[in-house]
């Protein structure tokens, strides 16, 4: 076992030195690749969720979430590179703790279902444009229907062209980012030309909402910045990694944080409070078409089904190649390895069924929120690799604790809303991590039997 694991490492290293050969992607490249994983459905469904929370500081909770997003990168860029591998998370825990076999399978498994999260709640909110646009939101049976759809959708086109996914994707991320921008201008110039009441509601707001639910909402919507890692995965295909890595994450984090304030403060600007709540994630559409008619509203649709589409596409694409790197190396079932035409098939499928079983089982928020609570795990997962070798990465040890102590309370805070607002909601969320523990567990335990039995 231990020889066909170096010839697997071996032969990934001749195709990564393959790939450096024949591709270079530049910064423009590395910002887009982050920032369709960044900005997907995660900014439409937070608004309705966090509005209803703490009303007109939803920009203060979406700006702190992205400075906790800021902090959590620093340790992926200096891990990213130092070891230079396009593994990504999972590589980064199986070499910092090279003689643990349950790190990398916990990081493996925790990973693999938060990209699965983020998968149905990207599909949920797709489904939530398309049926509201047809005037069939109402009814949830269709609404789960069309999400499954368009995961399978893009579960087809993944398994039949890499070429033709990479070039719609490029399509979708660009078009969803000039879309969005026109649509969060417009909300702000002509939603409401008077600042001074929107400042008003702010401080009200601010008087009567307590700090610890803002840092909660900040928390909740950590998932909206879920993606900037994906940098990493393209390390051996990029132009100068060792500046470009750092640069592409942190622009665009930069612009994402940038755009997420512009839509939140255009929505509550031009939407009252109480419409956005009940509205949802399709609040975008209902204030774009009071602003702008139904131009407004049908750009907006098109604006979220296209960032939905790509977060999707995207998702599919990066996390069934995480899935089939972990299964090579062990620590998931073997057969999901298994690449046809350099395309995990069977891993694109089990994360197809596995997001689609979500949305049937799930609601929205619980789907958001063990997506946000996951994402903070596995980032301060690597936070504490950072900290571990931060000699050998130059990190610095003030940001290292920083991120350390912002992604513990995100992660607390989060626990203690369920704790105390869906009891239920965190019972569930419990019961799956605890699922995932012992799958890690058990293929952890099968893995270091057979590397036993291989020495004897």
């Amino acid at each position: 076992m231990q020889q066909e694991y170096l010839k697997r490492n071996k032969r990934g290293s001749n195709m990564s030195i393959h790939r450096k050969k024949n591709k270079n992607f530049g910064l423009v490249e590395l910002v887009a690749i982050a920032l369709g994983g960044m900005v997907g459905g995660g900014i439409f469904t937070i608004l309705g969720v966090s509005v209803s929370i703490i009303g007109a500081l939803t920009p203060v909770a979406i700006l702190i979430g992205g400075i906790i997003a800021m902090f959590a990168a620093y340790s992926y860029v200096k891990l990213g590179t130092y070891y230079m591998d396009e593994g990504a998370t999972f590589s980064i825990i199986q070499k910092t703790y090279p003689q643990s076999h349950f790190a990398p399978s916990a990081i493996g498994w925790f990973v693999v279902f938060g990209y699965i999260s983020t998968l149905a709640l990207y599909a949920y909110t797709f489904s939530s444009y398309v049926t509201g646009g047809l005037g069939l939101s109402e009814n949830v049976l269709i609404h789960r229907a069309v999400a499954i759809g368009i995961i399978f959708i893009f579960t087809a086109i993944n398994i039949w062209s890499v070429n033709g996914m990479g070039k719609l994707e490029d399509i979708l991320v660009y078009t969803k980012i000039i879309i969005l921008l026109i649509i969060s201008a417009a909300l702000i110039k002509y939603g409401a030309p008077d600042w001074g009441n929107f400042v008003t509601s702010v401080a009200e707001d601010a008087q009567n909402i307590s700090i610890l639910n803002v840092f909660i909402v900040a928390s909740i919507t950590f998932v909206g910045y879920e993606g900037f890692q994906l940098v990493i995965n393209a390390i051996s295909e990029m132009k100068h990694p060792e500046k470009n890595v750092a640069r592409g994450i942190y622009l665009a984090i930069a612009l994402a944080i940038t755009l997420y304030l512009l839509i939140s403060i255009g929505e509550l600007m031009a939407i009252p409070a109480a419409d956005i709540i009940t509205n949802k994630e399709y609040a975008l559409a209902t204030g774009a078409g009071t602003v702008m008619g139904n131009v407004g509203s049908s750009l907006a649709i098109l604006g979220a089904v296209f960032a939905t589409s790509s977060a999707i596409s995207g998702t599919l694409f990066g996390a069934s190649r995480q899935i089939a790197v972990i299964s090579e190396n062990g620590y998931m079932p073997r057969a999901l390895a298994g690449r046809r035409n350099n395309i995990p098939v069977k891993a694109v499928l089990l994360m197809a069924f596995v997001s689609s079983l979500l949305i049937l089982v799930g609601g929205l928020q619980l789907i958001l929120e063990f997506g946000s609570i996951t994402f903070l795990l596995v980032s301060l997962l690597i936070a504490f690799a950072n900290f571990k070798i931060r000699k050998k990465t130059k990190s610095s040890l003030i940001p290292c604790l920083i991120a350390i102590i912002l992604l513990s309370l995100g992660g607390i805070f989060i626990l203690y809303y369920e704790f105390t607002t869906a009891l239920n909601q965190m019972f569930f969320i419990m019961v799956l991590y605890i699922l995932l523990a012992v799958m890690a567990s058990y293929y952890a335990y099968r893995h270091n039997k057979a590397l036993n039995i291989d020495k004897d």
